[in-house]
């Protein structure tokens, strides 16, 4: 074994003299790593490999070299530390923020396209003296069918057509259903809208949904004729779709009304030409409506004798479709964010 030399500590000092000064040199997290590396790594630091050499000299050697090893190794980490403790958080040396850069928009949220609808509707039969009626989704057969003079082998009550929940009750197929609980309430003279969600055992497709809104309506008073309800739906129809739009009544058949009607309109997304939402015919159909049977009347205790009145069912699905262009009713369901915020303050 041969024993300490001046030339050893001499360079066991100026290696930490030089580790000392590189430390207090550095600028930057990567930097200090790679000297804690270069001089006290497990495998290749330079006093690390001093230190793996003592048990090679004699004791008094060993004693005095692995003290200033020590010493050397104790102050480069201190220094290394403090270093490290001075820096900024990690990530500072990314490239500071641009703060004349825009900020990014926050999506403030959006009414859906039909609720827009269904307010809308609202708003304008108010202007005509209509109130605002909510009911239940679940209903009684009564209700839904009975009561609205639906003979027992119509075949919507079938269960290929109608979500049954048991019981006499299932989820009710129209808006209708509230004209009953209405007139059972309150005695004429009644105005009233009744929005809600319908559902039917429909397909879903360009222009179908099995589980859709309506907004039905109903006035009921002395004197009330077919004149009134065109006048009423041609009113709403040109407040809402513009003084320009065209119109028109077909004759048909809904067993709670005598006689029927289908109030279509010219399909906004195509302009008559034909498309697949109006199914090439130019024109979409927005409601169904007519003059309340006798016979309902006479299941909820108004005399038909005294008092007629009128009644739809619209479906703000549809109306959305030709207000806003839509060629899809499938859109309207799915829920996608960029499509809603175009409604953002109203559409």
């Amino acid at each position: 074994m041969s024993g300490p030399s001046a030339e050893q500590l001499a360079a066991l000092a100026a290696l930490r003299a030089e580790a000392e000064a590189r430390v207090r040199a550095a600028r930057g997290r990567d930097a200090l790593q790679q000297l804690r590396t270069d001089y006290l790594g497990r495998k290749a630091g330079r006093l690390t490999a001093i230190l793996k050499g003592l048990p090679a000299l004699d004791p008094d050697a060993r004693r005095a070299v692995g003290e200033a090893a020590n010493a050397a190794k104790a102050a480069i980490e201190t220094l290394l530390e403090a270093a490290e403790r001075a820096l900024a958080p990690a990530g500072s040396e990314a490239p500071r923020p641009d703060l004349t850069m825009p900020a990014r928009r926050q999506w403030r949220g959006a009414l859906h396209p039909v609720t827009l609808v269904v307010d809308e509707v609202c708003a304008i039969f108010g202007e005509l003296g209509f109130t605002r009626y909510v009911g239940p989704e679940a209903e009684t057969e009564r209700n839904n069918f009975t009561a609205l003079n639906f003979p027992p082998e119509h075949p919507s009550l079938e269960m290929h057509d109608t979500f049954y929940l048991g019981e006499g009750m299932l989820l009710r197929t129209h808006t209708s259903p509230l004209q009953i609980r209405v007139m059972e309430a309150y005695r004429p003279p009644i105005r009233v809208t009744m929005p809600g969600m319908c559902y039917r055992r429909d397909p879903f497709d360009p222009s179908h949904a099995p589980a859709f809104s309506q907004v039905e309506a109903l006035a009921v008073d002395e004197g009330i004729t077919f004149v009134d309800l065109k006048a009423s739906l041609t009113y709403f129809a040109r407040r809402f779709f513009g003084p320009s739009v065209r119109v028109r009544f077909r004759p048909s058949f809904f067993p709670f009304t005598e006689p029927s009607a289908d109030m279509e309109v010219e399909c906004l997304i195509c302009h008559g030409t034909g498309c697949p939402a109006c199914k090439g015919s130019g024109w979409m159909e927005i409601l169904g409506a007519g003059m309340v049977d006798p016979n309902v009347f006479e299941a909820v205790g108004v005399d038909p004798e005294r008092y007629t009145g009128w009644a739809f069912g619209m479906g703000p699905h549809r109306m959305a479709m030709l207000r806003y262009g839509v060629p899809d009713i499938r859109v309207l369901f799915e829920g996608d964010m960029r499509f809603h915020d175009q409604f953002v303050d109203g559409g």
